[in-house]
């Protein structure tokens, strides 16, 4: 039986350090795309998007957080790996608890449910120059129109 298509409610994390944010690396095999997305994931029935938002850093890289504040809501409406999808997403920015986070490269991941194995600081001037997407589409508007 084939799953019923339906509307995903997320909330994603953005994390900043100078002019960069953090981001986990994912490729998407039918369109040969290696993207960008922050962390987050999706909200459980009975939880709110903020606390969604601690739970997913602490399931992924294992990261407390604090300072979480709402930036915005993206609708989010994409084909992944040949399959489309449906989101409606709240966008939070955090603060690590552990500031030694800020001095790594790359981050460890546990979660891989959408191939985002690699976590690492990328500046935002790379995605503006466009060198690679980051999703969810809107995110990087967003973005520069707060800063």
């Amino acid at each position: 039986m084939a799953k019923k298509a339906r509307i995903r409610p997320i909330a994603l994390c953005v994390f900043r350090y100078d002019d960069q944010i953090l981001v986990g690396e994912g490729y998407d095999e039918v369109k040969r795309e290696t993207f960008y997305r922050p962390i987050g994931g999706g909200i459980e029935f009975g939880e709110y998007a903020q606390g969604a938002v601690m739970r997913e850093v602490m399931e992924e890289i294992k990261q407390a957080v604090t300072d979480v504040q709402y930036l915005g809501t993206l609708e989010n409406i994409f084909v992944f790996n040949g399959k489309p999808g449906h989101e409606i997403i709240l966008i939070y920015e955090a603060v690590f608890a552990d500031k030694t986070v800020y001095e790594r490269e790359t981050i460890a991941r546990e979660d891989d449910h959408h191939n985002l194995r690699l976590t690492r600081w990328l500046p935002l001037a790379f995605f503006e120059r466009g060198e690679a997407p980051l999703y969810p589409e809107g995110l990087l508007e967003l973005l520069t129109s707060l800063h």
